[in-house]
């Protein structure tokens, strides 16, 4: 039996079994379904990482690597090309591996790591042929950045996500040519930083309140058809521009990889489409806790790092300490301007000093402030000059405040004129 079972071995997994190893849990195993440690961090070449938590700008597997190097220093046991299968409420772990086949572990605790998705062109239902050439961000990504393929010559990306920004530049470096970026919200879904980097830089136009109607070509993508849409997202008949390519990237959206969350019986939020958790990242099942991208989709690693290093902290005090039974659970909904919130349970008890609260906001705001409201009375405010979708947002709620406040608590923006 191990004390904890790690599922993901990403920037994720690593900073919770790390944290969980520094608060004196010894008996930690993760469990990586790829060939070596670091999750999506391998394929991301580019700089950018680690400016918040490292203070330094480092590339993805530079940031892994600190991590990997940490992890070596401690006695964690790490399963490599192993998948997990199943979770049972009694946490059973199921997995199967190349050299080590069905195995069962008993875990006392578990943190689910297991990162995100990407959504695909039957997700969005693109129509057209179905011809060689259409690809999803991340797997040109790694083509380029992992495999050393280029995957097309003339190129079309439809959504702005960061990675498919991230991989218009890297196409342009390695050659090929980005025609445009096709974007059906009137706003970008990636950082104003990788605007400026990946499309301005390099003179690649980005269409807002556009998207892909129809896809041509036998073999291979021979073009795509781009339509302006309206307010309802619907195509705009006549705003059709034909775009002459063989390479169609997808970055509409990422999903948690929430599968063996959903088989164990955890619930689910339908707004983040990852687990509900409390404040301390542990799911409705005791002992099970969520962190990194399998909760929400995060916009930058250092926010995944010190979220999952609280839920391995977490998973050690669960082991460690005397359970606790709170009476009062505060409940965190999004008002008006707010997409989701991270946690969506708060149990002040076990809240030390403060709790920070994650969020997205729904519409680009300029000068605004985020409110929060106890039933009808305000009872915290907090200021912004700018607030995208794209870029996630947090705030923190004083010990003080969570005491006094009452059942439920409430997110939400208001624009000041």
């Amino acid at each position: 039996m191990y004390d904890l079972i790690v599922i993901g071995g990403g920037p994720a997994g690593l900073a919770a079994a790390c944290s969980a190893w520094d608060k004196g849990l010894r008996s930690i195993l993760i469990v990586e379904r790829d060939q070596e440690l670091g999750g999506i961090l391998n394929q991301c070449i580019h700089s950018g990482f680690g400016l918040q938590y490292f203070k330094e700008e480092l590339t993805g597997p530079e940031y892994a690597a600190r991590f990997v190097d940490l992890l070596s220093q401690t006695g964690v046991e790490v399963r490599l090309d192993t998948m997990v299968l199943d979770i049972t409420p009694q946490r059973e772990v199921h997995m199967v591996g190349k050299t080590t086949g069905y195995r069962v572990e008993q875990a006392r605790a578990i943190v689910l790591a297991m990162g995100c998705r990407e959504r695909t062109r039957g997700a969005i239902s693109i129509p057209g042929t179905r011809p060689a050439g259409v690809f999803t961000a991340g797997a040109a990504q790694r083509y380029v950045n992992v495999e050393g393929y280029l995957p097309g010559k003339r190129v079309v990306i439809l959504g702005s996500g960061d990675i498919g920004l991230i991989m218009a530049r890297r196409m342009t470096l390695e050659g090929a040519k980005v025609l445009a970026c096709v974007e059906v919200m009137p706003y970008s879904g990636g950082l104003n930083r990788n605007i400026v980097q990946c499309l301005q830089d390099f003179d690649i136009p980005l269409y807002l309140s556009h998207t892909v109607t129809d896809i041509r070509g036998k073999d291979r993508v021979e073009q795509v058809v781009v339509s302006q849409v309206g307010p309802d997202r619907k195509p705009i008949p006549g705003t059709e521009m034909i775009f002459d390519c063989d390479t169609l990237l997808l970055s509409v959206g990422l999903l948690p990889e929430n599968e063996l969350t959903q088989q164990a019986g955890i619930a689910l939020d339908p707004r983040t489409r990852g687990a509900v958790v409390y404040e301390n990242m542990e799911t409705s099942m005791p002992g099970v806790f969520a962190c990194g991208n399998v909760c929400h989709v995060h916009d930058l690693v250092d926010y995944v790092t010190a979220e999952s290093q609280r839920a391995g902290a977490a998973a050690a005090a669960y082991l460690m300490e005397d359970a606790k039974h709170e009476s009062r659970v505060i409940e965190i909904q999004n008002g008006p301007g707010v997409t989701y919130t991270v946690p969506q349970h708060i149990r002040p008890q076990r809240v030390d000093k403060s709790c920070g609260l994650f969020f997205r906001v729904n519409r680009i705001c300029k000068d605004s402030e985020i409110l929060v409201t106890s039933g009808d009375v305000p009872i915290a405010r907090f200021k912004r000059e700018h607030l995208a979708p794209g870029e996630m947002e947090h705030i923190t709620l004083p010990r003080a405040l969570l005491d006094k406040a009452g059942p439920t608590l409430t997110v939400s923006i208001r624009e000041v004129n």
